[in-house]
């Protein structure tokens, strides 16, 4: 496993290498980052809300104050209710798992999931250091190969970028072990941080337990990415399938609805494991597709950070239609 910094003078990328991300990141600046100043407006705050608190001051209670922040103490010795004011820490560290593994390069049409997972770690990562926050990554192939201690500013936006789309080919063909990777990342983020495990959740090994034990310390957020393709197969006739991690391959008839059919219910059991998996870990799941629209899927993200946010408050949502 290599860790890896802001390239140093020593350590120079590749002119063409730094030219591609470079492009790619500008690509991202003006058809994403540009529409999402837009359309975040002040939500940046309920966003990327720190997780430190420190008591600011102490005022009589008023109408609407939250009863929690109550200072019971000073209540009874002042015979008058008191509450504590606090500083909110608004500094946030994220850190980026990267599920990498050969199951990230299918697609169906022109994007893949590999590209989708580039994107998206960009846009976010842009987005943070942008207000003076830290971003850290760990890669994945056959195992945790890279980390990219946490940093700032768009330089090292861009060294992350570069690493995600300048990967060495896998040496050998093995399936995907989510939960070691989970493991190994544990101890590497000393600190209380938001993390995006960003992964298709293909695994040989259930993740569950690990994942769960990430979102004891840790505000954990699944990045689920999938193809339409991968949960139903459409009339193709005569086809070789190759699975994309053992390389085993297997002949098929997708002219034969009896087995489109057993395709279409085999995903949707895979479904519900995965969905069951994050409801089990106690972690919140954002669903890319390929042929998703990124900004749209961020702004779902805002949604559904600032739903967490009036949970955390004790506000009570409204129960949704039907």
């Amino acid at each position: 496993m290599s860790a890896a910094g802001p390239p140093a003078p020593g350590n120079v990328v590749p002119i063409d290498s730094a030219r591609s991300a470079e492009r790619a990141l500008r690509r991202l600046e003006w058809t994403v980052l540009r529409r999402l100043d837009g359309l975040l407006h002040g939500d940046y705050k309920t966003l990327f809300r720190g997780f430190g608190l420190d008591l600011a001051d102490l005022r009589e209670y008023q109408y609407h104050d939250d009863v929690r922040h109550i200072d019971w103490n000073v209540t009874a010795r002042l015979t008058t209710p008191y509450v504590r004011e606090y500083n909110e820490d608004r500094d946030v560290t994220a850190w980026f798992l990267l599920d990498l593994s050969p199951s990230v390069d299918f697609g169906s049409g022109d994007v893949r999931k590999r590209s989708v997972s580039i994107d998206f770690v960009t846009v976010l990562a842009r987005i943070l250091t942008r207000h003076g926050n830290r971003v850290g990554a760990a890669l994945y192939g056959e195992t945790m190969d890279t980390v990219i201690p946490a940093g700032s500013g768009r330089r090292h936006v861009l060294h992350i970028l570069h690493r995600m789309l300048h990967r060495p080919q896998p040496r050998q063909s093995s399936a995907t072990n989510l939960q070691s990777f989970l493991r190994a990342a544990f101890p590497l983020i000393a600190r209380r941080s938001l993390v995006f495990v960003v992964s298709d959740f293909f695994s040989a090994v259930p993740w569950t337990d690990a994942l769960a034990h990430l979102a004891q310390r840790h505000e954990a957020i699944g990045v689920r990415l999938y193809d339409p393709l991968e949960h139903e197969l459409p009339d193709l006739g005569l086809l070789t399938m190759q699975d994309a991690e053992t390389g085993e391959q297997i002949f098929v008839d997708t002219h034969d609805r009896g087995f489109r059919r057993r395709f279409a219910q085999a995903a949707e059991a895979r479904e519900a494991r995965v969905r069951a998996g994050f409801r089990d870990a106690g972690v919140d799941a954002l669903e890319l597709s390929t042929d998703d629209d990124l900004a749209d899927a961020i702004m779902r993200f805002a949604d559904l950070r600032k739903r967490r946010s009036r949970l955390a408050a004790g506000a009570v949502l409204p129960r949704a239609n039907g």
